[in-house]
């Protein structure tokens, strides 16, 4: 029996037309793919602030670099801003994921803790009203953070934390560590919830480095060895600006190799100032 072979040029077209179909394929995803990412960067722009708020004696800088992954952005995030008391406030946080979701989920935080902190003095009631506020959203997502006052009449500086990384300090004498303060549970998960404060005046001149995970995690770096890298880091450089420390513990980041975003807040300081 003959078998009837296709001929060459059917065969020709036929494969033309299927590597139209699947280049067409392909530029679509690109395209979808490449609009997703200019969305979560655009939203990523927005949420940040552009300027930190500073006074005598008091210097403040962040540092954000975005994941290795996903869409190479992310729901980290850093803020600052002026009370309505005259107090500053001072948030650093971290949401799951690394798409447009965490970064949409990043600004409602953003805003939620603006709007919480210009009614409530306390930090540990400003994050936990931004705990229901984002519960009340159903969203799945969750969030860490630590949000700080800095009081200049008192020269106090009080903070609540939220599952999030601890701080590292320095002093200018050089001496320095990771501020263990106690803390609650991640934003998102569990409604009503108490979150402590921690008190502090600042009496000696230094600074408060608070960073996210990316910063101190890798995928074989643990959070410990990384938060140690940092204090390390600012150690050696107790005279440093805010800008110098924020340029110097955003470099940890590449050196844990981490895929995810990763965000660094700065308050460098003088010692309170004496009495009259």
């Amino acid at each position: 029996m003959n078998r009837r072979r296709p001929s060459r040029s059917a065969t020709a077209d036929e494969l033309l037309t299927t590597l139209q179909h699947l280049t067409a394929r392909a530029r679509k995803e690109v395209e979808l793919h490449q609009a997703r990412v200019e969305l979560a960067e655009a939203l990523q722009r927005g949420m940040l602030p552009a300027t930190l708020p500073a006074l005598p004696g008091l210097q403040t800088a962040a540092r954000y670099t975005p994941a290795r992954s996903g869409l190479d952005i992310g729901g980290d995030w850093y803020d600052g801003f002026l009370l309505p008391d005259g107090s500053l406030g001072f948030a650093i946080g971290d949401v799951q994921g690394h798409d447009v979701e965490a970064a949409a989920f990043m600004g409602q935080i953003r805003i939620g803790m603006r709007a919480a902190a210009s009614t409530a003095a306390d930090p540990g009631e400003v994050v936990g009203r931004t705990n229901d506020l984002l519960l009340s959203v159903d969203s799945n997502l969750f969030a860490t953070c630590t949000f700080l006052r800095f009081d200049p009449r008192t020269w106090e500086l009080h903070s609540a934390r939220a599952g999030h990384v601890p701080a590292v300090w320095l002093s200018a004498e050089g001496h320095s560590g990771i501020a263990e303060d106690e803390g609650g549970v991640p934003l998102g998960i569990l409604a009503e919830q108490h979150y402590p404060v921690t008190r502090r005046r600042l009496t000696t001149a230094g600074a408060v480095v608070l960073v996210t995970d990316g910063v101190v995690e890798g995928p074989s770096f643990p959070i410990d060895a990384g938060l140690e890298q940092v204090r390390e880091q600012v150690a050696a450089l107790p005279h440093a600006t805010a800008d110098e420390l924020a340029d110097e513990v955003i470099r940890a980041a590449r050196r844990t190799g981490h895929q995810d975003d990763a965000a660094v807040l700065v308050l460098r300081h003088d010692a309170a100032p004496g009495p009259g």
